[in-house]
């Protein structure tokens, strides 16, 4: 029970003083002082912190050819805080999808709204930057719909729904909430503006002198360009000075020169350079400026958020989801079909964010209280996740899930609230225990005869065996780390143009949570994970063999082992005492007198063949980066290594029950 619970509250196995502790508490309160006690847990925040990262599609790097690299890890950190701190659902939807437009807006409610900027970016050779920023909105108006509403709007791009009661027209009235920001769509960094400058006074104050020339070279040529190509308003683009070029230079006029990128810059350049000297040696300072800046500003702790525009940008209904086809021009607004919940006109993202939460609403929380169920019992009382629409799985507890909606917005979206009343349930402290009666009835637990039984996830597996060696290092927050991982992966997927470099020491045994995400190649070492590039809140779940590959064989599980078994034979005098420990830590239970028999006989095997192959033995004890323990002879502790990692890889230990 106290493994169950550890797992799922905080992602980390029980220690065996914890579980001892626990058995012999024999006080009425036992179980819920232990709930408190780890809702309380830092870990709590970093648990449920990958949980959000998956819906929020985080990664560290853009995606697309290239995969540049970026610097979201200071949002991360901010979930794991917001959750820690017991910040209200309430508040931690409005400052991620709003806190730019809160009255007075802090570093951190504006650091918040990247969870809107974690979309994947397109920045490759010859995209059409307004086609890349059309899709980032797309992104962003989905996973809205997604995470707040289970609805799935992507289906409204191009028609009217073909089953829920939402309309193409209305699927673009939301999508301008998300069009009023200055995000222009060019850019190949990680670093796309708005973003938020989160490095040291220092280094600010150096971009803010590189800035000022940026903006003076800018200005020199803006005032140019104002006389070589004149017109009553708008931009150069609409002078008839400007019909003679063709259409991305008319695309490079229709931007001020601080947002035109390097290779609009140098199209311009080159149909001037002999047409006009002057102007073009103004466009090549620019260039230098702009260059001179991204060089200048790479180092700094720059974080892509949202900010909105002073003067809004027209919504177009576009057919058939083609970024240039635009029909009817649209304001922002909401569904017919969902109420309007008070007076107050919605017009802006902090409109729509408040109207998400109002107490009235019917999907808000319904949607987010079945998405912890999922979490913590398997699968949704609304089984599709993702679609609570007409063609959704219909709740199979509906007065239950009405329920736990009301409770949650009754105690104000309070989070660690409504897992403790999941988790002090006699629902979730069943055993998971399968009759055959229940397979014949109730084969996938719909009714939730008894508790669940499923593998835990890979990142779970992995903390785990880092914490059984105590390799585990559990600080919070910081960089994104690059533990171990096969050679040549990076490369072979980007044209040899990103190879990995790892990083020693600490980061080796950081949490998974930490381990630095490249979009178009996923870490290794997490199998049935989400890939982060799109909003993901129905986790995959398989069962394969092919799993072990990971688990047996991973650099860190080896060393993990290797560790583990140096500090048990270090710590206790016979081989027997140290697999029983090993294996009550890994189960919470000691072994059964067969288990016992076939580990210790498995043990003794590996002793004799270590004995005569010396070498076999110094390979695999050589495993990872970990000082080894001179003291320790090296066949017991090959040996102890094997079996180690066997434990690690048991049925049991991979299972969360």
């Amino acid at each position: 029970m106290i493994r169950r619970l550890s797992l799922d509250l905080i992602g980390l196995p029980p220690t065996q003083e914890e579980i001892s502790s626990f058995v012999a508490d024999g006080a009425e309160s036992a179980y819920e002082n232990l709930v408190d006690r780890l809702l309380g847990s830092k870990h709590f925040g970093e648990r449920w912190a990958w949980h959000w990262l998956d819906i929020a599609r985080y990664a560290d790097t853009n995606g697309f050819q290239g995969d540049p690299t970026r610097k979201m890890w200071p949002w991360r950190d901010w979930v794991v805080r917001a959750f820690n701190d017991h910040m209200p659902y309430d508040q931690f939807t409005v400052e991620q999808l709003a806190g730019d437009l809160l009255p007075n807006a802090t570093e951190d409610q504006i650091l918040a709204t990247a969870f809107n900027r974690n979309h994947m970016y397109n920045g490759e050779g010859g995209r059409i930057p307004e086609e890349t920023r059309v899709e980032n909105v797309f992104d962003r108006t989905e996973t809205m719909g997604t995470v707040w509403l289970g609805l799935t709007l992507n289906c409204c791009r191009c028609h009217d729904h073909k089953f829920d009661d939402i309309t193409q027209k209305e699927y673009y009235q939301f999508f301008d909430f998300f069009n009023q920001t200055t995000e222009g769509g060019m850019g190949r960094n990680g670093r796309v503006p708005p973003v938020l400058d989160l490095s040291g006074p220092i280094k600010q104050a150096e971009v803010a002198d590189i800035k000022a020339l940026l903006d003076q070279a800018a200005d020199e040529l803006h005032q140019f360009e104002q006389k070589k190509f004149p017109r009553e308003s708008g931009p150069a683009s609409q002078s008839k000075a400007a019909e003679w070029l063709n259409g991305h230079e008319v695309y490079a006029l229709s931007l001020y020169p601080t947002r035109r990128e390097s290779y609009l810059q140098g199209l311009l350049i080159n149909r001037f350079k002999e047409k006009d000297p002057v102007y073009a040696d103004l466009l090549t300072s620019m260039r230098k400026a702009t260059i001179n800046y991204n060089k200048g500003t790479a180092d700094n702790l720059q974080v892509m958020v949202m900010d909105h525009l002073e003067v809004p940008r027209a919504t177009y209904v576009l057919n058939k989801g083609i970024y240039n086809n635009r029909l009817d021009t649209v304001r922002p607004g909401i569904p017919e079909a969902l109420p309007r919940l008070g007076t107050t006109e919605i017009r802006t993202r902090l409109d729509l964010a408040r109207w998400l939460v109002d107490p009235g609403h019917p999907l808000t929380a319904r949607v987010t209280v079945n998405r912890f169920w999922q979490e913590i019992f398997g699968q949704g009382l609304v089984k599709t996740v993702e679609d609570f629409g007409v063609q959704g799985a219909k709740p199979s507890h509906p007065a239950l899930l009405d329920w736990l909606a009301a409770d949650f917005i009754e105690h104000g979206w309070d989070v660690k609230r409504l897992l403790k009343l999941m988790v002090m349930s006699q629902t979730y402290r069943q055993s998971s225990m399968i009759t055959n009666d229940h397979l014949e009835l109730d084969p996938d637990n719909v009714l939730l005869a008894r508790a669940p039984r499923q593998r835990m996830p890979s990142w779970m597996i992995r903390d785990q065996a880092l914490m059984l060696s105590g390799l585990l290092v559990d600080s919070l927050g910081g960089p994104s780390v690059r533990p171990y991982q096969p050679e040549g992966i990076w490369a072979e997927a980007t044209f040899g143009k990103k190879k990995y470099v790892q990083d020693h020491g600490e980061d080796l045994y950081r949490k998974s949570l930490y381990v630095f995400w490249r979009r178009i190649v996923s870490p290794t070492m997490f199998f049935d994970n989400a890939t982060r590039q799109t909003c993901t809140v129905t986790p995959s779940k398989t069962n394969t063999p092919l799993h072990a590959l990971t688990t047996l064989n991973d650099i860190t599980f080896v060393e993990a082992a290797r560790v583990w078994a140096q500090r048990l034979l270090s710590e206790l005098p016979e081989a027997s005492h140290c697999i029983a420990h090993a294996f009550i830590q890994a189960t919470g239970r000691a072994p059964q007198a067969q288990e016992a028999e076939i580990l210790e006989a498995r043990y003794h095997n590996l002793m004799q063949h270590y004995t005569k192959h010396t070498e076999a033995a110094e390979d695999l004890i050589a495993t990872g980066e970990y000082p080894l323990e001179s003291a320790i002879a090296i066949a017991p502790l090959a040996a102890m290594t094997n079996v180690c990692n066997m434990i690690l890889n048991l049925d049991e230990a991979i299972t969360k029950q």
